[in-house]
């Protein structure tokens, strides 16, 4: 019965749940998920309000169903100059191999939605059927007004710490992201101790020391997966590198040439690229992480305007290995399909692994 009072709320006919991910969703992927009876995301983090208006819009146009969207809510950064200039100047032999000069300076690309009025309006405008929080919640009148429009809010927490503190407010769904899952870590502050939880474990502390419901995040790749995290007591889960691989997702073809290689059976946590931790595929640019003196990385977003600059250099050179990859552990059981073929597979295996534990039982039972 929990699992169906999560449906409900949601709109959605099964507990699948893709992703936002940033840059790589689409208008398209989103809409064949929900199409298909899951909940289809939008990344909204790295957007502009015009480009988030714009992608809402074109979705809508593409599904009736509910859509959910994400948003960053990471604290400002204060600006440290001469810690950015100690970063670029640590990078420049990166750029030289590449004929290029790192950036003169280093902005902060990514507006928190924690002070972006025009964000918070616009989403109050539109009113997708869901809002998700990454890296914190926004303040307690932002949730209020978003609640007063009828948006059903989740947050992600990656610890039972994080999640008393979304138990606190008025959100209605906790998204437990385990330490394996792939991108960013949502946890609050960076600079705090990261456990690193499992999603096996967090999905257990959450469910039995909160009350909101529960959606599992982290290395779940097939429905045997889905089956496992509800049956630890998630009422959906979310999954992210799943879906990258999907013809209607925005991945280029290195990413998808990595995720097909034997790279994507490595990934590894990284904070050179963006200056958060998040989990990606192994590569040249994750290797910069072990390299000797390296200085401190600046904030995020900070950092991550600096490598989107060195990954375009590498681009531009023909070379290959400084893309952002982000992917969760597991990130090499991808099964490149359309959105829809993929949430209807999900769905069988789901069913199917439901149906052995119970043949399982019976069989014990009868015995």
């Amino acid at each position: 019965m929990s699992g169906v009072t999560l449906l409900s709320l949601l709109g959605i006919q099964l507990p699948i749940i893709q992703a936002p991910m940033a840059g790589i969703s689409t208008p398209a992927l989103a809409a064949a998920v929900s199409n298909a009876g899951g909940l289809g995301f939008l990344g909204l983090g790295a957007a502009t309000t015009s480009g988030a208006r714009a992608q809402i819009r074109e979705t809508r146009s593409l599904t009736e169903k509910p859509i959910g969207v994400n948003v960053f809510c990471h604290k400002p950064v204060v600006l440290d100059e001469v810690r950015i200039a100690r970063w670029l100047e640590w990078l420049a032999p990166q750029f030289a191999q590449f004929g290029k000069a790192p950036p003169a300076s280093l902005r902060e690309i990514y507006m928190s939605f924690q002070v972006d009025r025009a964000m918070q309006d616009l989403l109050l405008g539109e009113r997708p059927a869901v809002v998700s929080f990454h890296f914190g919640v926004p303040p307690p009148d932002t949730i209020r007004l978003l609640k007063r429009a009828g948006i059903v809010l989740m947050a992600t927490a990656t610890s039972l710490e994080e999640a008393h503190a979304i138990a606190r407010t008025d959100i209605d769904v906790i998204v437990a992201q385990g330490g394996e899952a792939g991108g960013h870590r949502g946890i609050f502050d960076p600079q705090g101790l990261d456990e690193e939880l499992a999603t096996l474990a967090l999905t257990r502390l959450l469910v039995k020391h909160t009350t909101k419901p529960i959606i599992a995040a982290g290395g779940i790749m097939d429905g045997a997966g889905i089956a496992a995290m509800l049956a630890l007591g998630a009422q959906a889960a979310q999954l992210g590198t799943a879906f990258v691989t999907c013809s209607e997702s925005a991945a280029d073809d290195e990413y998808r040439r990595a995720l097909a290689s034997t790279e994507s059976r490595r990934t590894v946590f990284t904070v050179t690229i963006s200056g958060r931790k998040a989990r990606g595929l192994v590569n040249r640019f994750t290797a910069l992480d072990d390299l000797q003196a390296r200085p401190a990385v600046p904030d995020y977003p900070l950092a991550y305007d600096a490598g989107k600059a060195l990954r375009a250099a590498a681009k531009a050179s023909g070379v290959e290995g400084y893309g952002a990859h982000w992917a969760g552990q597991g990130a090499w059981m991808t099964r490149p399909m359309p959105a829809a073929a993929l949430v209807e597979l999900l769905s069988a295996e789901l069913q199917a692994a439901i149906a052995a534990v119970a043949a399982t039982r019976n069989t014990r039972t009868s015995s």
